[in-house]
């Protein structure tokens, strides 16, 4: 009952605040993983692309991670946004992020986190932020967040409806980095390191050029222990050309200019919706997929690319009823669908496309159309495409589930954090 509830802010829950450490971020493991404010993406973190960075034991043993520990930005345009920590994972938090340890026996940690998703903390954020060439909010106005405490059962309650709807969706979110994974590793096998050709050159006793003598023995062992796709490997010839453009190259593959495979087209400038209807569909600008219309352009596979701006040159794969709108390119290919993923794959591999422009990096359509690009017999590529279009609509199905149980969770979420939806109602 409502009757039950208290008043409070976060800063009372709260055993302990504190700013980050202040260090630069590598690649190499150099120490413990360090997260930052742009490693925080609507309150998840993928911590396979968190650097590392180099620290003391003593700052170590300070700043490292806890379960339950609740960070938040305090700067910038990610001013609120927050994570909660649970796992394993060896990780110290940066400067521009506070942490919020929440004190176990006044609260259910989770609980409070969830209260700093609601719409009632955006609200607060935004009134809160100060400044104005880089609004933010320090840790004693964060602190003040008033939250709706009921009684520790239902903390747990609440916590676990809403739990039980993240796992499912990161649950989701792994499997697709799974699947896509599965499909990058073909495509590299098959088209950038050319196992099925060495396999073939091997079984054949023909030479392998020098260049690609790395990847011989492993294609031995591979032979040798029968994980090798002969089966695959049969549409691939047994031999190597010398090419100008790319060096060493299967015999019989082409080199092709990107408009002789395919057509490109620039995005309009159309106005989005940022809420999902059920008359909606998807509109991708350069950052991606980016609201609604209520309309479509196209009803089948294509891709689109960032064409200007920091992801210039990032790919990704449209499907379903969608549209391409403004700062992007779509590629169509000319006579088939069944190109569709190779095509996808080999634009999206890092430095594919030329920029041009050093403040606001772009890619021109004459640069785009002239890219050249490998082009590996028809049947080949048609078994490429069919062995990850299976994967691919996996992530779709995967995706769509996602979309539902986000909303069904943002639904929820501020219901049940102010005690307005019983928790004996839901079922996960």
């Amino acid at each position: 009952m409502l009757s039950e509830w208290t008043k409070t802010t976060l800063e009372a829950l709260s055993r302990s605040v504190s700013y980050g450490y202040t260090e630069s971020a590598s690649s190499d493991q150099v120490g413990p993983h360090f997260l930052r404010i742009t490693d925080i993406q609507n309150g998840v973190v993928d911590w396979g692309s968190v650097p590392y960075c180099p620290i003391s034991d003593k700052d170590h043993l300070k700043y490292k991670l806890k379960d339950g520990d609740i960070v938040v930005a305090r700067t910038g345009n990610s001013t609120g946004e927050n994570y909660f920590f649970e796992g394993d994972h060896d990780a110290v938090f940066a400067s521009y992020l506070i942490r919020f340890a929440i004190d176990e026996t006044l609260a259910l940690p989770k609980f409070v986190w969830y209260s700093m998703r609601s719409p009632n903390w955006w609200e607060f954020v935004n009134q809160s932020k100060t400044g104005s060439a880089q609004a933010g909010a320090n840790a004693k106005v964060l602190g003040r967040f008033p939250i709706d405490l009921p009684p520790l059962s239902e903390q747990r309650r609440i916590a676990h409806i809403l739990a039980s709807l993240d796992d499912k969706i990161e649950l989701n979110r792994r499997m697709n980095a799974t699947l896509k994974g599965m499909a990058q590793a073909l495509f590299k096998s098959w088209f950038v390191d050319f196992d099925p050709v060495i396999d073939n050159a091997l079984a054949a006793g023909k030479p392998i050029p020098e260049e690609l003598a790395a990847r011989v023995e492993v294609r031995r062992q591979a032979l040798a222990n029968g994980s090798a796709d002969r089966e695959a490997a049969k549409l691939f010839p047994d031999a190597f050309l010398k090419s100008e453009a790319f060096g060493w190259i299967p015999a019989g593959w082409n080199i092709h200019k990107i408009r002789e495979v395919a057509d490109l087209t620039w995005g309009d400038t159309k106005v989005t919706k940022k809420s999902y209807t059920a008359a909606g569909y998807t509109a991708y600008s350069a950052k991606g997929p980016d609201g609604f219309l209520s309309y479509y352009d196209f009803d089948q596979i294509g891709i689109v690319l960032s064409a200007i701006g920091s992801n210039s040159g990032q790919s990704f794969l449209a499907h379903g009823k969608w549209s391409c709108i403004k700062n992007t390119i779509r590629l169509w290919a000319k006579d088939s669908d069944d190109i569709t993923y190779y095509l996808y794959h080999v634009v999206s591999a890092p430095m594919f496309w030329p920029l041009r422009g050093s403040a606001q990096p772009f890619i021109s359509q004459s640069d785009a159309r002239n890219c050249r690009l490998l082009f590996p017999d028809r049947a080949i590529i048609s078994e490429f495409g069919s062995i990850v279009a299976g994967l691919y609509r996996k992530t779709w199905e995967d995706e769509s589930q996602t979309v539902t149980l986000s909303q069904l969770r943002d639904t929820l979420l501020p219901k049940l954090i102010a005690g307005e939806l019983s928790t004996s109602a839901c079922h996960t």
